[in-house]
């Protein structure tokens, strides 16, 4: 009877949102309450922009003048060799960019014409030239970018961050996921796996109701809903006087008052009608190409300002395997204003600084043809940038071979990317672990080698 008439978004969110106590009643801390960093980290939130499908490195952030030369032809004699596994070099044709590159900024940084809002923040941008693993299918690939592994069932980097700094926020959740379309491979996306389920991201519609049965019943006026929630924390209480060792009924009752006070939170944070006209125009969330994920990165800077630490944003449809250049004008119409109006709009009101912003894809695309000006999936070398948090821009790191295939200079594992995020965090990816069926378990696995924090650290 009280599950149905509350209709509270706690029932849905279970753990997601428990709140176990305070630590000024003696009472066991929160696992969301705000954590001090392993050391001084540039970087307060992050806001991870995940470009679902794959885009080319070759068509965004790697120029490689030598595909042109060889546009249509077989590639060098030396190179049709390459032992890349699912990759055929021997009889394949080079195809070459599809987009100028130019120098911008005062830092030269070379981009694809096909960014012209966001190349205009090329100081800003650390561009990693050199990222890679060795997935090749989407899934998996997608699955090692969001959690180190290849495997299901592990924490994803926002669960990482949440379990190892808090939240700042009292009203909302700590990790927050929102797509334009689908969340490929489901949950997993983000998921808190071992870790407690208090640290799994929370998804949230663009549209309409924010988190599926958060809102009150019509039936149910406030005031009843009060006094029902009133009457469950007092047995709630009472049942707790009885077993003092006991920190679950704590979490219940904080987990009811929190989902109450979202009832309020989550729908103003939809909102935009209070976002002035000007502020949506640089968004591009006005209409348009760029109207839905435009929406979706000026609530992402609404959900840092109010103290959510991990918001991560999936754009769709970047699997060019046909018209590589169509696709990816495409794609960029939808996200190259967004993401330069978020860039604009945190550094204008002082927040560019204290969070960190990281645009991948699960891997890039080859340098050689496939079907109709197509390029197939690529994971020996694509393209990474960071910016905010601390990082000083301006800077290009690693490098691919000359026609795009490998990494070869400066060499950043996924593993790395993400010992970097935690290090500009101020978390040690090495002392940020969990005890899981006998061993202690870390985002990094075994790796995090090349972790380009303090490199990327502005002095």
């Amino acid at each position: 009877m009280f599950h149905s008439g509350l209709a509270l978004g706690s029932m849905a969110l279970g753990d997601l949102l428990s709140r176990e106590g305070r630590a000024d009643d003696g009472r066991e801390k929160s696992p969301l309450a705000p954590r001090q960093p392993h050391f001084a980290g540039r970087a307060k939130s992050v806001i991870f922009l995940f470009m679902q499908g794959g885009p080319s490195h070759l068509e965004t952030f790697d120029n490689k003048p030598a595909l042109a030369k060889y546009d249509g032809k077989l590639l060098p004699e030396e190179l049709r060799d390459f032992d890349l596994a699912q990759i055929n070099t021997a009889d394949s044709k080079v195809l070459a960019p599809q987009f100028p590159f130019e120098r911008f900024g005062e830092s030269g940084q070379e981009i694809s014409t096909v960014f012209p809002q966001l190349s205009q923040h090329a100081d800003k941008l650390a561009i990693v030239r050199s990222m890679h693993h060795d997935l090749f299918i989407h899934g998996s690939a997608m699955i090692m970018v969001h959690s180190g592994t290849r495997l299901l069932g592990r924490p994803s980097v926002g669960a990482w961050v949440t379990y190892g700094l808090g939240c700042e926020s009292d009203n909302l959740p700590a990790y927050i996921a929102m797509t334009d379309n689908i969340f490929r491979n489901g949950a997993s996306m983000y998921t808190s796996g071992f870790l407690p389920a208090v640290y799994q991201g929370t998804p949230v519609r663009t549209e309409g109701v924010p988190i599926k049965n958060l809102q009150r019943r019509p039936d149910i006026s406030p005031a009843d809903q009060r006094l029902l929630l009133e009457q469950i924390n007092a047995w709630n209480r009472r049942h707790l006087a009885t077993r003092p060792g006991d920190s679950r009924l704590d979490a219940r009752i904080s987990n009811y008052e929190l989902a109450y006070r979202m009832q309020a939170a989550a729908p103003e944070l939809i909102d935009l009608s209070d976002e002035s006209q000007e502020t949506r125009d640089l968004y591009g969330a006005a209409g348009g190409p760029a109207d839905r994920f435009g929406k979706m990165c000026l609530m992402a800077r609404r959900m840092v300002e109010r103290g959510v630490r991990y918001v991560q944003l999936i754009c769709s449809g970047w699997d060019a395997h046909g018209d590589c250049k169509g696709n990816h004008q495409t794609q960029a119409m939808k996200v190259d204003q967004p993401i330069a109006g978020l860039l604009t709009d945190l550094s204008q009101r002082g927040l560019l600084d204290s969070t960190l912003i990281v645009w991948v894809g699960e891997f890039g695309r080859t340098p050689i043809r496939q079907g109709s000006n197509g390029r197939d999936h690529h994971p020996y070398g694509f393209s990474a940038w960071l910016a905010g948090g601390g990082v000083a821009g301006g800077k290009t790191i690693g490098a691919t071979d000359d026609f795009g295939f490998n990494a070869v200079d400066d060499k950043v594992h996924v593993n790395d990317l993400h010992a970097t995020m935690l290090g500009l965090l101020g978390l040690d990816h090495e002392e940020l672990t969990y005890y899981f069926e006998g061993r202690d378990h870390r985002l990094t696995d075994v790796g995090g080698q090349n972790n380009l924090a303090e490199r990327l650290s502005r002095s």
